[in-house]
């Protein structure tokens, strides 16, 4: 191996380096967005079971009774300001 060899060898493994080190950033990239969309996508499958779970369980109650929800609703803030709103139009005319 002579000079020229040598050259060659250092400037090649010289541009595959930089080819690596510009490449690497993206498939960390693209390798973080996979493990992220296997995290959602076992999220939702999970979520779908748990929604098909409570289904066959609200089935099950509502054919031995109909009941309202139990859950007392309170109205949103923007319900509540549109009420305050009103009401104190009422009183000030």
């Amino acid at each position: 191996m002579n000079t020229t060899h040598a050259q060659a060898l250092v400037g090649m493994l010289a541009v595959l380096g930089l080819l690596v080190l510009i490449i690497l950033p993206a498939l960390t990239g693209v390798v973080h967005d996979w493990r992220v969309d296997r995290q959602i996508r076992a999220a939702r499958q999970e979520r779908e079971a748990q929604e098909r779970g409570e289904r066959s369980e609200e089935r099950k109650a509502a054919g031995s009774a109909q009941k309202s929800s139990s859950k007392p609703t309170e109205p949103s803030t923007a319900t509540w300001y549109a009420e305050a709103r009103r009401s104190k139009k009422l009183v000030s005319s």
